[in-house]
């Protein structure tokens, strides 16, 4: 059976699609992050890990892989980076040593006290090029975009499932 020929490809149809915008954004994100907050030397995953474990402290790790959507095998070296930082440390769960709950030392939080201002400023960077109304239209669709399609991530955001068993809210 003979096969059928391509249809016409082009980069453009490559540069147009949602998925290489979203990947090509994304890579953009990353590079501004670290632009920005190289002299702290964090990642953009490792700030989110900080933030969620000095907001729930005690939470364990794969309550935090739910709350910043992130997998759960890669969050361990995550975990072990931070840790040998001394900004995170782990401490034995009261009702079973084996769960190691997760909290933020002093020099955690002091690299987070220090840290926002250049995140801030990452976070502008990104949307600097659009207009104001622009900025806020482009979030307000990403908010929709990554709610509606949450359920087809390889790690749907559970925050707040993770978090009702902590008893704390949202």
């Amino acid at each position: 059976m003979p096969s059928k020929p391509l249809p016409p490809i082009t980069m453009d149809a490559v540069y147009a699609a949602p998925g290489y915008l979203f990947r090509r954004m994304q890579q953009i994100a990353v590079s501004i992050f670290m632009e920005e907050c190289k002299a702290f030397d964090l990642t953009p995953v490792q700030y989110a890990a900080l933030i969620a474990v000095h907001t729930h402290p005690g939470i364990d790790a794969t309550r935090l892989s739910a709350v910043i959507a992130f997998d759960r095998s890669t969050l361990g070296s995550v975990i072990e980076r931070l840790q040998a930082k001394a900004y995170i440390e782990r401490k034995p769960a009261p009702e079973d040593k084996r769960i190691k709950l997760l909290y933020l030392t002093k020099s955690g939080a002091a690299i987070l006290r220090d840290i926002i201002p250049a995140v801030e400023r990452a976070q502008a960077r990104m949307l600097e090029p659009l207009k104001p109304a622009d900025r806020k239209a482009l979030l307000e669709l990403l908010v929709q975009l990554v709610d509606l399609n949450n359920e087809a991530s390889r790690v749907p955001l559970r925050a707040e499932d993770a978090l009702e068993h902590l008893g704390k809210g949202g």
